[in-house]
Order: structure tokens, then sequence, then C-alpha cells
């Protein structure tokens, strides 16, 4: 398990992101993103994501966040919720988005 110290950025692992369509996003590491904000750190170490992911999903969740409004980290600082609400309101929805996904690209094939 990585240790946040917020007196040593340097300590936070590289944060991946991705470039998709106008918006530079976090692939992964909000939590430490959002520790990094909470710390009052205006930079924090970033490397671009190089590997071939679900494009298609991150810019559904992607859609939802602009939807409620969150459009930088410091957006979710009203929005933290316990681990338990965390897995129904977010976790429970991506596994259905994926499904979803699943479902339209097993369609697009057999056609």
């Amino acid at each position: 398990m990585m240790t946040f110290d917020p007196n040593r950025p340097e300590s936070i692992e590289h944060l991946p992101i991705k470039k998709l369509g106008d918006e530079i996003i976090f692939v992964d590491g909000h939590t430490r993103a959002f520790a990094a904000f909470l710390h009052n750190l205006s930079e924090i170490p970033v490397c671009w994501e190089d590997k071939e992911l679900d494009w298609d999903a991150y810019e559904i969740c992607l859609k939802w966040c602009k939807k409620e409004g969150i459009h930088t980290i410091a957006d979710l600082k009203s929005r933290v919720v316990p681990q338990k609400d965390y897995e129904i309101l977010w976790c429970s929805r991506c596994e259905k988005m994926q499904q979803d996904l699943l479902k339209r690209k097993r369609m697009r094939e057999r056609l």
C-alpha cells in the first residue's frame, strides 16, 4: 500500500491521464488526486496512459460526471460518501454499464 505524504509530492505515484475528445481525464488515481487537492497541492505527477482500455466506458463515465456538474477533482469535495454507499452509487452503476457495453458489442459482432 502506498503512503501519501503531502510534504513530498514526489511520493505520489504518477497518475495516468488520457485525452478523450477535448478533455484530459484521470484514467486512475482519483483518490490520490483528491487527497492532493485536500492538501492544497497545485501539481501532481502524471503520465500519459498508453494501454488500450475500454475508452467507451470512460466516455460514458465522463458524460455522467458532466451531467452531475463534476468537472474537476475539487467538485468531489461535497460528494464523499462511505465505502458501502460508494459501492452502490458508483461501482454497481459501472458494473451495469459494463454489462450493457458487452451486450452492445456482442450484438454488433452478430451483424
